[in-house]
């Protein structure tokens, strides 16, 4: 019989594996959309899916409005995830292939740590630093490769690592909130305010729409109900049972993944450069979030 204790973290660790799974698949779904949808409506169109997904959900688990001290950390995480990070991911996404974007966004969970570091007051660990130095080497890397596409995919790097620093944002904000709401409603509700957040670009929603092909219409519906809607619930579900470092390390998954599927989909694979530089990124993230090694010769021995 498995004990209790460890249930929660065999369900973490599957949650985990659908959220890697589903936002893989959202880089590509971004790519695909990117020529019909301007970043800001791209975000709105997949905000407001996921929004209206979730509020089914939530209604039919009749779980009402998350506590008063939750609402800080779902108010940031509203904004600056499900906000800043989709428009700056959609916006960098029309300038770099989906796996470079894959890459450098995965430069997150390093910055997720820098940024529990400062505040809240975790320190700063000689292997953290060590680790953001080589993400930072291998980011400068990629911004060498993809100048030669001229000095629009330069900017493609910089708001893909925007993007990084906004998803480790709003992890960090997230975390206190689900000691007082449920994943699903941390995520409702930080999904609802990240569409407000994004009503400015109603206008061009619409003017998209009509004039986008059906099938991409329906792959900006399926990002908000997908990647959004149910990886971000269960990114939320994992979180609350595990760290945020943890959480993070999961994402190393999501490169190799969407090198995968842009290459099966859509036909493209980074450069040579660009994959070396991205190795190099997840490579620092790999350091910042190890552990020293610790002589092990005086524990006793176990029976396998």
């Amino acid at each position: 019989m498995t004990p209790d204790f460890v249930r929660p973290e065999r369900s973490a660790v599957v949650a985990a594996a659908v959220t890697v799974v589903l936002w893989a698949s959202a880089f590509v779904g971004i790519r695909a959309a990117a020529p019909h949808f301007a970043p800001g409506s791209l975000a709105l169109g997949r905000l407001l899916a996921g929004a209206l997904t979730l509020l089914i959900f939530l209604l039919i688990s009749r779980q009402g409005l998350p506590p008063r001290a939750a609402w800080p950390g779902i108010l940031i995480s509203g904004v600056v995830w499900f906000g800043g990070y989709m428009v700056a991911l959609n916006w960098g996404e029309e300038l770099v292939d989906a796996g470079t974007a894959a890459m450098l966004v995965n430069v997150g969970p390093a910055i997720m740590a820098l940024l529990a570091g400062w505040l809240l007051h975790e320190g700063f660990p000689p292997r953290l630093l060590a680790g953001i130095a080589v993400s930072f080497a291998g980011t400068v890397i990629v911004g060498y490769s993809m100048s030669g596409d001229g000095g629009s995919s330069v900017l493609g790097v910089v708001l893909c690592l925007v993007a990084a620093v906004t998803y480790a944002a709003g992890v960090v904000a997230q975390k206190p909130a689900l000691k007082h709401a449920s994943a699903l409603q941390a995520t409702t509700f930080g999904c609802v305010i990240g569409a407000i957040a994004c009503l400015p670009f109603a206008g061009q929603l619409i003017a998209d729409v009509r004039a986008a092909p059906v099938a991409i219409t329906l792959n900006v519906v399926y990002l908000g109900v997908f990647p959004t809607a149910i990886a971000f619930t269960t990114w939320a579900y994992a979180l609350a049972r595990t760290t945020a470092g943890k959480m993070g390390s999961t994402t190393y998954a999501v490169p190799a993944v969407v090198v995968l599927m842009s290459w099966l989909i859509l036909g493209e694979v980074p450069g040579w450069l660009t994959l070396a530089g991205g190795a190099l990124c997840l490579a620092g993230v790999a350091v910042s979030r190890s552990r020293p090694t610790r002589a092990r010769h005086d524990e006793p021995a176990r029976s396998s």
